[in-house]
């Protein structure tokens, strides 16, 4: 049974199924309802951020993939056949920078692109390693090679040949002239038959000083390594009259071959004291190393001139070389023949005729007069008095 407190719509405290609504706090009674917007507002903040994120992402995805769009395309034409369709060289001067190597590939047509030119090298770690140098670039070659090319430093060498039998005057002449070198030539010469007779190789911009101080070094390591192995019982003194003899018999003979005779037929002189009277000691004495004009031929006054290096005159060897010698010259004077040669004279071949008697050389005198007159008669032109200056006597 209910018991009613008076109010017939509300049953009291302790009805059956009902309980009676708790009291709320003072906090509770400020606190402003809740109907859900609360709730409708974080709602929609999520869904803003995850929109945003979901921009952020795709866009980084699509950038990524214009980037890598961009690379691929960019590193088919590093790596593809240049634009340049012939060969050419490309000089890069010392202290130069990587744009102005971009720059001025593109300028000659050998880049399509410096921009791809200078963004490849980086990538590839190369910035700052492209070195000075003059550079053979071949026709349609890439981007990707021509770095390697520049990296690489193998310039292109230049060669400058002294021959044998040049004197000082005559190779300093041809270094002073070469327009591949750079600098100034010493204001002195180095003694005659120090500089070795040889090509020469450098790259461009390379100094006469430079090429001169190597020539002269090669040519004391050739000589002490010659002179140290020579034959015993030369009558040399030491390692001047040593060079001396070897630029005689360079300029005496061409002939590879006959150059350990010819030493023989001048040593065997030597030790028998007898003059070397050899021509080419003649024409240095009178002309120097600046060398006779060409077409002037040996008079006798020539031979009865007195000078320091006329061997028709003095005993023995000249003050000084005559000639810068090669190596075979050396090493002929080093290890002369086993003759008893003393003298030499044409043969009309280009080589000589060798004696070891005055009696025989005079006959090889004679048919080699016999032969020069035949050549003149032939020509039908006459020439000035001209004396044949061989070991005579």
């Amino acid at each position: 049974m209910n018991e009613y407190n008076g109010d017939d719509n509300r049953p009291i405290e302790g009805e059956a199924g009902e309980q009676a609504p708790a009291s709320k706090s003072a906090h509770e009674l400020l606190a402003p309802a809740s109907d859900g917007r609360a709730a409708r507002r974080s709602r929609q903040s999520r869904n803003r951020f995850v929109v945003f994120l979901n921009f952020l992402v795709s866009g980084i995805v699509l950038v990524t993939i214009a980037a890598g769009f961009v690379f691929y395309i960019g590193k088919q034409v590093f790596d593809g056949k240049g634009p340049s369709t012939e060969d050419a060289v490309f000089l890069v001067k010392p202290s130069t920078g990587a744009n102005a190597i971009a720059g001025g590939l593109e300028e000659r047509g050998l880049v399509s692109d410096a921009q791809i030119f200078r963004i490849g090298i980086q990538i590839y770690g190369n910035q700052g390693k492209l070195k000075a140098g003059e550079y053979a670039i071949p026709a349609g070659a890439s981007m990707h090679r021509i770095m390697d090319i520049l990296e690489s430093g193998k310039s292109i060498l230049h060669s400058l040949t002294i021959p044998e039998g040049l004197t000082v005057a005559q190779a300093f002449e041809r270094i002073a002239k070469d327009d591949v070198l750079t600098g100034e030539m010493p204001a002195e010469q180095p003694p005659e038959g120090s500089l070795a007779a040889d090509t020469q190789q450098f790259t461009r911009g390379a100094t006469r000083q430079e090429i001169i101080h190597r020539m002269t070094a090669e040519q004391k390591k050739l000589v002490g390594s010659i002179w140290e192995k020579r034959a015993p019982g030369l009558p040399l003194k030491d390692v001047n009259e040593f060079v001396t003899l070897a630029s005689i018999v360079e300029k005496e003979t061409g002939v590879p071959e006959e150059r350990p005779r010819v030493a023989a037929v001048f040593i065997n002189r030597l030790k028998h004291h007898m003059r070397l009277q050899s021509d080419p000691t003649i024409i240095y004495g009178l002309f120097g190393g600046e060398g006779r004009p060409a077409g002037r031929p040996i008079f006798q006054s020539d031979v009865e001139k007195p000078t320091p290096y006329n061997t028709y005159l003095i005993d023995g060897l000249p003050p000084t070389p005559i000639a810068n010698p090669g190596r075979a010259a050396l090493e002929a004077v080093a290890h002369p023949a086993d003759t008893n040669d003393l003298y030499f004279v044409a043969d009309g071949t280009g080589g000589h005729a060798f004696a070891s008697t005055l009696a025989e050389h005079n006959r090889n005198v004679a048919r080699w007069r016999k032969i020069e007159k035949e050549r003149k008669d032939a020509d039908g032109a006459g020439t000035s008095p001209q004396t044949d200056t061989s070991p005579a006597n």
